[in-house]
């Protein structure tokens, strides 16, 4: 199957999984079923996931840091990030694809984050946006403007100079009870869907036990109702050490290092390309450009005394 052909309407092919949606993901916690998320940036990543069976993908406002190359997700700009939704949403025909505002988009008057919350619906396709803090009004103008809204509290990533660092939020009775009622806040206010990050497990346990809607937690123990990471840290291709709740599957980094300096050798080599993977021209053309060596005009050879 060729890169940009998606299964067709063979009778052979698999009969296509339903189309995942927020009122989906709510019925998975009603069930017990577990969630999982995956953040992707472009359309190869993005189709590899989605056919792995994930059930949400996040285009994540970290792909500054792991595809733009930033110290903090507070550079990326609304255009770069419509720019990698639109990819992502090219790939994907199951999961449910968010899109992650960017700092300063959604920060001043809920109008203008309400005008920047439908271009990522329009313009790129996402199926909901994710906005960071105990935002109840925002969250609140965005379901009116038919919006989902993924919420996101706990440690957030876009409130890094005010945190200090990444570090792990509600550590206190007192901070752990204002995260609670902050969580219940923006459910009431009619986010869809609310990321825990960087909290202990005992009060995203309790936050998932108390909300009718699910929770997606990274780095907030195992009792949520759905897991989170980043692709490139799932992979080891952060260049970094990895955050505790992180668990790397498969080491890509080496993969492609080692793929790279392996073609690289064969090129200094001479070993690629083969004859075998080089085009030839038929063999007519071949006579035309290199005449047999008996339609040359013989040359006379002066024989010296």
């Amino acid at each position: 199957m060729s890169l940009t052909n998606f299964p067709g309407g063979s009778s052979t092919s698999p009969a296509p999984l339903p189309k995942v949606t927020m009122p989906a993901l709510a019925e998975m916690k009603r069930q017990g079923k577990p969630i999982s998320a995956l953040t992707s940036y472009d359309y190869a990543t993005s189709r590899l996931v989605d056919e792995a069976g994930i059930d949400l993908i996040l285009v994540g406002d970290s792909l500054a840091m792991v595809v733009l190359g930033h110290d903090n997700t507070l550079a990326v700009t609304v255009d770069e990030m419509l720019h990698h939704t639109r990819a992502v949403r090219r790939a994907v025909r199951r999961a449910l694809v968010v899109a992650d505002m960017p700092f300063g988009s959604y920060h001043g008057a809920i109008s203008d984050a309400v005008g920047n919350a439908v271009r990522f619906i329009k313009e790129a396709g996402a199926e909901a946006v994710k906005i960071e803090g105990p935002r109840f009004d925002l969250v609140r103008a965005l379901s009116e403007a038919e919006i989902p809204v993924v919420a996101h509290l706990g440690l957030t990533p876009q409130s890094v100079h005010r945190m200090g660092g990444y570090r792990v939020q509600a550590r206190t009775a007192a901070a752990a009870e204002q995260l609670r009622q902050d969580s219940h806040a923006l459910a009431e206010s009619g986010a869809g869907l609310l990321v825990l990050e960087g909290v202990p497990r005992e009060v995203a346990a309790q936050i998932t036990a108390e909300l009718s809607i699910p929770t997606i937690g990274i780095g907030a123990g195992p009792d949520c109702d759905g897991q989170i990471l980043v692709f490139h840290d799932l992979l080891n291709m952060t260049f970094a050490p990895p955050a505790k709740f992180v668990r790397r599957y498969a080491d890509a980094a080496s993969l492609i290092r080692n793929a790279v300096e392996h073609y690289r050798e064969d090129v200094e080599h001479r070993a690629f390309p083969s004859d075998e993977e080089s085009y030839h021209l038929p063999e007519a053309a071949r006579r035309a450009l290199a005449p047999e060596a008996s339609d040359q005009p013989k040359v006379t050879q002066i024989r010296k005394i």
